[in-house]
């Protein structure tokens, strides 16, 4: 039953960071212009964070006592979304709100590096959950 948890706990995570990154992110940007998508966006993150973190947590907690490998997995996800919310995203803020477009792109790179990174992840403990 824990198993079952962890592993649905997961899917929602995996699916929710995939649809986000590759569905509404885009669409946005798509469908409005960027000056309205932009601080669409911005206010979105935070949101996005909190789900990733807490899904994580969640599943982490359910898989640690079955699968220590997964429930590590999911925890390392939570600890570097909290890190990203707290200080990774701030700062991608203030490089826009500065203009420095140099700055803001590479933090930006680490920040969707780090989104999939963290969807491979997700991805590799939903297939370990589901064997």
């Amino acid at each position: 039953m824990i198993n079952a948890a962890a592993l649905l706990a997961t899917a929602l995570l995996f699916g929710g960071m995939t649809l986000f990154s590759f569905g509404f992110a885009p669409f946005l940007f798509s469908a409005l212009p960027a000056d309205s998508a932009g601080p669409l966006i911005r206010r979105a993150f935070p949101h996005f964070y909190l789900f990733v973190i807490a899904a994580s947590a969640v599943g982490a907690a359910l898989a640690i006592s079955g699968d220590k490998m997964a429930g590590a997995t999911l925890a390392a996800i939570a600890l570097t979304a909290v890190l990203a919310r707290q200080l990774l995203m701030p700062a991608i803020n203030r490089a826009t709100d500065a203009g420095d477009r140099r700055r803001f792109a590479r933090l930006h790179g680490a920040s969707v590096v780090l989104t999939l990174v963290h969807i491979v992840l997700s991805a590799a403990v939903l297939l370990r959950l589901a064997q």
